[in-house]
Order: C-alpha cells, then structure tokens, then sequence
C-alpha cells in the first residue's frame, strides 16, 4: 500500500495526513499502532525500532480519537476511564470539564453514572465525540492520533469541538488525518499522500503557493464552502 514514504516528526508537532480515500492515510496510522508492521522499512520512536516495544508499552503512549468514537454500554464514568481504568473520580470529572462534557453529562438522569446504550446511540454526535475527547484528555499520552475526529458533525458542534481539539493537542505530537483542510492550516507539517507516497510536505502556506495537488484540493474545497450574497444596494459579495 505504502512504497517509498519517509517522514520525520519532531516532538510536539502536529503533522496532518491528506489524500483521497484509500491512498494510505490510515495505513500510517495502523504502523504506528503496530495492527500490523512493514515488511521492508521501519517505524522509529525515539530513534527505536518500534517493533522492539511490547504492544502494551507502545499502545500506552499514544491516544486515539476516531470520527465514529468507540463507546461500550457501559456508565459514562466508566468509558471516559476506558484508558485509565483506575483514575479517580475527580480526575474523571476534570477530564470532563476540559472537554466541555460536564454539562450536559450533569444533565442525564444518572450523571456520570448513566449507562449508554449501543455505540452511544442514546447521545448526540457532538456529545459521543465528547465523551471520547474526555477520555483522551484523561489518558494524557504523549502522541496523539486524531482520525477525522470532526467528520459529519454539523457546523456549529464542529467548531465548538476545535477548541477542545487545540486545547487536547497542546504539548503532544499529533498525527490528525483530515479531509477539510480548513482544519488543519496550523499543522506544522502537511503530509499529501497519493498512491501510496508522499508526493507533497510542507506547512499550509509553503503547499499553496507550490500550486500543487494540496493547492488544487484547498481551492477546490474552499469553492464549495463558499456562498453569494448581496447586501441591500450592495454589490455581490463573496461570503465564507
């Protein structure tokens, strides 16, 4: 799936994946989980060979966040404490607090002790993605991977959500696959992969003025987000 791709990280950046779908984003992402591990080449942490790390070891520094967060039915209390099984009340209730959860989980019949039903079906999108922001936050691992954690949510949650995402990626090396590309011009490293290889890298501003294909899909995005309006005896203005 991956041939040829080579990329360094310095600690505490935040190196953003895009590409169109099925070119390798999430491969990346499955090498550094170690769900499965290259034939030819290697993943290094540290200078180390990440093979050479217990899974368990590995896995324990690093948090993830999916666009379709992962819940059990089990109490809110208990999947906020999915990653730190142990943690006190208080640290459960602070992670919330920092991920803007606290208020309406207050609001549920049961607080924190609310059992959630099926995949979290019994919350909103916005309120999932939450909860799984809160147990991130609770978790504190040093690399974060964030898998289009924004991804069909409606407009005002998402931006709502991009504060805490900022606020949980502060001090962490962070790896956030995205497909709007909005998000992500703050990255200190821009990955564009196609086919398998990196074919552009750079910050947002150094790949819009290459005018390459992150040029190309920045523009293009930027077009379907953008309306017309015209203002009482005004002239047609554009509006983001």
């Amino acid at each position: 799936v991956l041939q040829d791709l080579s990329f360094a990280v310095k600690p505490g950046y935040m190196v953003a994946l895009v590409g169109s779908s099925g070119t390798g984003k999430s491969t990346v992402i499955n090498l550094l989980l170690r769900f499965f591990d290259p034939w030819r080449g290697r993943v290094l942490i540290d200078g180390q060979d990440i093979r050479r790390f217990t899974l368990q070891s590995l896995r324990s520094q690093m948090s993830v966040v999916l666009q379709e967060p992962i819940l059990l039915r089990r109490t809110i209390r208990e999947n906020i404490a999915y990653g730190k099984p142990h943690a006190r009340m208080e640290e459960i209730v602070a992670a919330a607090q920092t991920a803007q959860a606290d208020d309406f989980i207050r609001q549920l019949p049961r607080g924190y002790e609310t059992h959630l039903g099926e995949r979290g079906g019994n919350l909103s999108g916005g309120q999932r993605q939450r909860i799984a922001l809160a147990r991130a936050f609770l978790r504190n691992a040093p690399i974060l991977i964030l898998d289009e954690p924004v991804t069909g949510l409606d407009a005002l949650t998402e931006a709502q959500l991009h504060d805490t995402l900022n606020l949980l990626m502060q001090g962490k090396t962070t790896f956030i696959i995205a497909h709007r590309l909005p998000t992500i011009e703050k990255a200190d490293l821009i990955l564009v992969i196609e086919d398998g290889r990196v074919v552009e890298q750079g910050t947002h501003a150094e790949l819009l003025t290459n005018s390459g294909f992150y040029h190309y899909l920045y523009t293009l995005q930027s077009e379907q987000f953008a309306v017309s309006v015209r203002p009482e005896g005004g002239a047609q203005q554009p509006v983001a």
